[in-house]
């Protein structure tokens, strides 16, 4: 109760802090970073105006997600900067340096694939994820390494570019099959290779139609020469090409490179969609899903902004989506759109059979005019203050369009954001529905009315050494890990399973009714007969509970095999593609996970235990204080004679314990 009512004591005096500072706030742009109670940063903002930003947390009412991070807030600071451009770098750099966990984060390993010319003498293709200054030429970014690895296939195929990483000394295979010039052996004319890397660069830029005419040409002439052999390597590569290559959704005439954006966000999740253009027509797209805690559209802006810090290979333009709009303000948008046209359906492929004119931004509707002077009186950085900083910073043309065909892109883009973000919820209800009937049917196959509640039971040692135990419980077939349980076997000496399964057993029933705690519907024991058998008689005969025990017995390869019920306990034939099947084999892998993470916990702890204990003059006391200074027994086979002298440990027992645990090793 005391330590309650300090912790409250604490708590209080850190919001009064809060509120002085808040009071300080000054009406500039800038970022904020809010801490938790040691001290740790847990988010990082930008604002357009800090004070009404920075006030918004701590007045009004928020979703769920916002306020469990500002629950955790104790403090926060704050950096003045001259512009939202300087405010959007400054975040994005505070993120990456902090890696808060409630902000939008970038994952080092979730890098997108390109696609290299190299910057060499003789150049080649190469598929990296590593975008360097080094004056080569990146193509990209892909949805993944296969689309990349694919494209580059296709490419070595069509030019006879370098192939090997280091020159050798005479010419290869590729040489013989048309797919190098063998610079290896001949002199390569710089403008051979500069013709070439123009086609591969008009390819991948999107012009593909292009070099598809080109062979389709070259092909016809092969064949009207009856060189045959030529026509059906150039029919082979066309086939290619129309087999990589989607079917392009929207064309335009100016044929600018592109990224268009947008966003969809539903129960705390946040989907982001980049649909890629090239040459005027989408050749792919991805989409990123994550969890977010601040403002949508900011946090939005914040992954638009980390994405291009690691992502020199720019496009021409990029557009952006506006805040999103709900109820009556999202009618009075779709009822004002005017020139718009009307938007496709998600995920539908769009075509356009005539080139449509591009157009700039028109005017804001009412709508968007007044969704942006909330965000202007909440301190966020608006849409086209947004877009506006970032075109300051990548040095290209940023828009959020309000008319015509980029905003039907734009659209597109959120639209499939959307319908992504629909698709992850279906799937994870879909998941706990089929769960739930599993486990049903589950219960009517063994013969229970209801199987709501199944604790399971896994033994683990190695020869008998270390013996533990741990429990897994799943509620209505999924895990709940609050319940799990771990024990450290008391009372049986070497490795004797059944002994191990009454004590864990006897131990887990005697508590519950001890404590009142809620029994399950059915045990379930790693084991077949034997194990099935000593649980029943602790439960019946020592306990007078009956609850129904079954047994899961594995074949050779330590895989789930077979379901064991009954008294005395037979076999239950389950298919083993079926539901029930697999959430059998869920529950036996985790428990068994369970069991061998614990049991490697423990034998770890014996093992620097036993290396400490046979130093002479080391008793337990002394033991714990040198690993509590040191950190493991390998920091202190590290340290030296004087490392020891804080802990009152002298010269000559100092040199005993490094001579042992050395020669131990």
């Amino acid at each position: 109760m005391n330590d309650f009512a300090k912790r409250v004591q604490e708590q209080e005096k850190a919001l009064e802090n809060i509120r002085h500072k808040l009071a300080l706030l000054p009406d500039q742009p800038g970022c904020y970073l809010m801490k938790n109670g040691e001290g740790t940063i847990i988010y990082v903002g930008k604002a357009k105006v800090l004070k009404n930003r920075v006030r918004s947390y701590f007045t009004g009412s928020h979703n769920g997600k916002t306020q469990l991070m500002v629950s955790e807030i104790r403090d926060f600071e704050y950096i003045v900067t001259g512009s939202n451009m300087e405010a959007l770098i400054l975040e994005c750099n505070l993120i990456k340096t902090h890696q808060p966990r409630f902000n939008v984060l970038l994952k080092d390993d979730k890098t997108y694939p390109y696609i290299k010319i190299t910057n060499e003498e003789h150049p080649r293709l190469e598929v990296t994820r590593r975008v360097l200054k080094d004056k080569a030429k990146y193509f990209g970014p892909y949805p993944n390494a296969s689309a990349a690895q694919q494209t580059k296939k296709l490419l070595d195929r069509m030019y006879p570019l370098r192939k090997c990483g280091v020159m050798p000394k005479e010419v290869c295979l590729y040489y013989h099959i048309g797919q190098c010039l063998a610079p290896c052996v001949k002199e390569v004319p710089r403008e051979d290779y500069e013709q070439i890397t123009s086609e591969i660069q008009s390819f991948l830029s999107g012009g593909h139609e292009e070099i598809r005419k080109e062979l389709e040409r070259k092909m016809h002439e092969a064949a009207e020469e009856l060189y045959f052999e030529r026509a059906k390597e150039l029919r082979d590569q066309i086939m290619h090409i129309d087999a990589l290559m989607e079917k392009q959704k929207i064309t335009t005439t100016d044929k600018k490179d592109r990224d268009v954006f947008g966003y969809a966000v539903d129960k705390g999740w946040m989907c982001v969609q980049i649909l890629y253009m090239r040459q005027g027509k989408m050749v792919q797209r991805n989409a990123s899903v994550f969890p977010f805690y601040g403002d949508p559209h900011s946090d939005f802006l914040s992954f638009v902004a980390q994405y291009y810090s690691s992502n020199p290979a720019l496009p021409q333009e990029i557009l952006l989506p506006g805040p999103q709009l709900s109820g009556a303000a999202a009618d009075a948008d779709s009822e004002e759109a005017g020139e718009a046209a009307a938007k496709p359906p998600a995920g539908a492929d769009v075509a356009t059979t005539e080139p449509t004119v591009l157009t700039d931004s028109a005017e804001p509707t009412a709508a968007e005019a007044k969704a942006e002077a909330a965000a202007e009186a909440a301190g966020l950085v608006d849409a086209a203050g947004g877009a506006e900083a970032l075109q300051e910073w990548l040095g290209i043309k940023v828009l959020v369009p309000r008319r015509g065909l980029k905003r039907q892109m734009v659209g597109m883009a959120s639209d499939n954001a959307k319908v992504s973000l629909d698709e992850k919820f279906r799937l994870i209800e879909r998941d706990e529905e089929r769960t739930s009937i599993a486990a049903a049917n589950l219960g009517e196959i063994i013969g229970l009315e209801s199987l709501h509640r199944i604790e399971a039971f896994d033994n683990s040692n190695i020869q008998g050494s270390n013996p533990v135990s741990a429990m897994v419980v799943f509620t209505d077939g999924k895990p709940d890990k609050k319940e799990y349980r771990k024990y450290k076997i008391r009372s049986v000496s070497g490795p004797d399973d059944y002994e191990t399964m009454r004590e864990v057993i006897r131990r887990r029933y005697e508590r519950v009714l001890k404590e009142n705690l809620p029994l399950p519907d059915l045990i379930v024991v790693d084991g077949g007969r034997g194990q099935i058998s000593a649980a029943v008689d602790v439960l019946e005969n020592e306990l007078g509970l009956f609850i129904p025990v079954c047994g899961l017995v594995k074949d050779a390869k330590h895989r789930t095999a077979q379901l064991m019920v009954g008294d005395p306990p037979e076999p239950v034939a389950l298919p083993r593609d079926s539901q029930e099947f697999y959430l059998l084999q869920r529950i036996q892998d985790e428990v068994h996970r369970f069991a061998i993470s614990f049991h490697r916990e423990q034998r770890g702890k014996s093992m620097v235990s036993s290396k400490l204990d046979a130093i002479p003059g080391i008793g337990e006391k002394r033991r714990k204080m040198l690993l509590k200074h040191f950190g493991s027994v390998k920091k202190i086979k590290e340290a030296s004679v004087e490392d020891f002298r804080p802990l009152s440990i002298g010269e000559k027992l100092a040199n005993d314990i490094l001579k042992a645990l050395r020669e131990e090793s």
